[in-house]
């Protein structure tokens, strides 16, 4: 991407400035729903009782997110603002620029969060099934999300030896289209697997439970469907040759950690609304409002399968 004229689209000073504008505007977002995760997990709960392995990822999703956001202003402050008139070939030049440490401190972050995002999904997946064999497949791929994850930071870090400024045509090409597949299937996988799951128990239990298990369902597959499409829509910039890639890459790392809060949200918030349904709306309010989503269940009559404590999900 560095030579602005084989790219399609806006030029790499303006692609940079909307990415930072998009981005600030999902981060907002992400940490709304990050106080409510924190609020739904600790409130009015003893310290011991404090899902400590949830609070941990929201708070790492949240750090990694937060880091980015301020490397990336920062980023896109040096190239419009503080090195416009020194740097040689202005602004698209600079964003240009591979070596740029704060552009391979961007992307090691997005290498990290999209490790944690997809482990996420396939331990989850592991809850579910309660087999290894179920996600060894997954883990495989997850750890080829990692290698082609390094190798693409590394690429990015070195002078290419090939000569080229042409982000769509060096070496590190390769890794980036590697690194994004390969976090696509492995989402899609993992995912597929945990709805898949879920749908199978679905079929086994009564209408009560039914209706308990459909949101349940629909708010993994959204979640899933979420990034996935912000991952694919970074492919495919990334394939056009088009400088979306650069929007689009720096919009997948809000949307991690927006896709795992929703989760404990709206699972929640359904819980909360049939309690309020059950009870006609004249019943007190359970004193501890997370406790139902820690005992949420698939279980059949035979085969007591579960989704599991929402502390391990």
């Amino acid at each position: 991407m560095a030579n602005s004229e084989s790219s399609t689209g806006l030029a790499l000073d303006a692609a940079s400035l909307m990415s930072i504008v998009l981005e600030g505007i999902l981060y907002g977002f992400s940490v709304l729903m990050f106080i409510g995760t924190m609020w739904i997990f600790t409130y009015k709960r003893r310290v011991r009782d404090v899902n400590r392995p949830t609070i941990a990822v929201a708070t790492l999703l949240f750090l990694l997110s937060t880091a980015h956001m301020v490397v990336n202003i920062i980023h896109v402050e040096n190239g419009l603002v503080k090195y416009r008139d020194t740097f040689l070939g202005g602004p698209v030049a600079y964003f240009a620029d591979l070596l740029q440490e704060l552009f391979v401190v961007k992307n090691a972050i997005l290498v990290l969060e999209t490790l944690l995002g997809d482990g996420i999904v396939i331990y989850r997946c592991y809850i579910v099934w309660r087999s290894v064999r179920v996600i060894i497949l997954p883990c495989i791929m997850w750890c080829g999300v990692a290698v082609f994850g390094v190798c693409m930071v590394y690429s990015m870090s070195q002078p290419q030896t090939s000569g080229s400024t042409n982000f769509f045509l060096n070496a590190t090409s390769q890794w980036i289209t590697a690194f994004i597949s390969f976090t696509i299937a492995t989402n899609l996988l993992s995912s597929g697997l945990l709805a898949y799951r879920i749908w199978m128990i679905e079929r086994n239990v009564s209408t009560i439970h039914a209706s308990k298990k459909v949101p349940i369902l629909h708010v993994l597959v959204d979640a899933a469907v979420l990034y996935s499409a912000a991952a694919c829509s970074s492919l495919i910039s990334f394939i056009c040759s088009s400088s979306g890639m650069y929007v689009m890459a720096d919009l997948v790392i809000p949307v991690i950690p927006i896709a795992f809060y929703m989760v404990f949200i709206r699972i929640a918030t359904n819980h909360n609304n049939q309690f309020h349904a059950s009870t006609g709306g004249f019943g007190r309010s359970s004193r501890y409002p997370v406790q139902s989503l820690h005992t949420i269940r698939l279980d059949t009559q035979n085969s007591g399968i579960s989704l599991g404590d929402s502390s391990k999900a």
